[in-house]
């Protein structure tokens, strides 16, 4: 396994993986350094001459498959959970650099012995309007997979009559934290009692990332509590009564399904990988996207309504099972591989 440095490669190892630090920095723009790495890269495969190579994100798609065609790595996966920052931002530096990654990624998901797995219906159509890619070379598989039994449901917490609501997800705009935070002074401003969480880690490496000093000061206008990176998600999801997801747009989100999964009530926004995991009013609510009024709404209808929250909850969990269980993500995984090395 090949992964950028960092404190999760120690727990590859210790889960009995071969893994290898690669010098990939996914904030550059340095025509010159991306050259060199991804020439290392190349000779990195040519020397471990693996059967076939899995490729996660759009950036380690492109790197990943390109290098893999110039090595002779027989069989190409690649995973692309959302669109990510090119596709999804306005920003000027993020159209300049479309057209770019555009041509890239369609070099990257061509040939008869590659596929593309997609998480979502609305991804599998965007790519085939763009023309990136084959069709008959896409496979739409939900997710990466929950463990359904490490999350699992218990009694809901008893929290002096108030409710907890956390946001699980890195600290980026698109996620919807302005939105989130919006939420909070009106609930605030309307009495609801309600306290308000967020759990996750700055992301400087995202032209999207939210600044640290930006967060402390929500924290210190008493607006929400910020847990920062938490190792234990099945506890932080059994201490709370429900899950919110602002989202501007997602693959399909792992952390909602896991919340669902714990049984927890679902907030999320109406657009594409959210919309897969919560059906309004049968085992979560939707809310428009960048409306943080209607998300305010939303979460102070479950705070006063324990028995809607109680309803969705328990489906959300039947939901995770029936479409989102690990084995049932793993096992699909496996056959795309199967396919690929069994025509080559």
């Amino acid at each position: 396994m090949f992964t950028p440095a960092g404190g999760f490669g120690q727990r590859l190892v210790a889960e009995g993986l071969c893994w290898q630090p690669v010098p990939m920095d996914r904030r550059s723009l340095n025509p010159l350094r991306e050259l060199i790495f991804f020439w290392q890269f190349v000779r990195l495969l040519r020397r471990e001459k693996p059967d076939l190579i899995h490729s996660f994100t759009i950036k380690c798609a492109i790197y990943g498959s390109l290098a893999a065609r110039l090595a002779g790595v027989p069989a190409r996966v690649n995973a692309v959970a959302g669109m990510g920052y090119v596709f999804t931002s306005d920003s000027p530096k993020a159209s300049l650099l479309r057209p770019l990654v555009r041509m890239l990624l369609k070099l990257a998901l061509g040939g008869r012995n590659a596929r593309l797995i997609l998480q979502n219906p609305d991804d599998v159509v965007l790519f085939r309007q763009a023309r990136l890619v084959d069709p008959d070379h896409v496979r739409l598989i939900p997710g990466s997979g929950v463990d359904c039994e490490r999350f699992s449901p218990a009694p809901e917490p008893v929290t002096d009559g108030r409710s907890r609501v956390v946001l699980p997800a890195r600290l980026l705009w698109d996620k919807g934290l302005a939105e989130y935070v919006e939420a909070a002074r009106l609930l605030r401003a309307r009495g609801v009692p309600v306290d308000l969480l967020l759990a996750g880690d700055p992301d400087p490496g995202n032209p999207a990332a939210v600044p640290e000093s930006v967060v402390r000061g929500w924290v210190s206008e008493g607006l929400l509590q910020w847990l920062g990176h938490v190792d234990d998600m099945p506890a932080l999801f059994r201490s709370v009564h429900i899950v919110a997801l602002p989202s501007y747009r997602e693959g399909l989100p792992k952390g909602l399904i896991e919340a669902g999964a714990s049984g927890c009530a679902l907030v999320t926004t109406d657009v594409p990988g959210c919309r897969e995991v919560v059906t309004h009013e049968v085992d979560g609510l939707l809310v428009p996207v960048k409306d943080g009024v209607a998300l305010a709404d939303a979460i102070e209808r479950l705070v006063r309504d324990p028995v809607l929250r109680n309803t969705l909850g328990a489906a959300a969990r039947k939901k995770a099972i029936a479409e989102f269980d690990e084995r049932i993500v793993v096992a699909r995984t496996l056959d795309v591989y199967a396919e690929l090395l069994g025509s080559t």
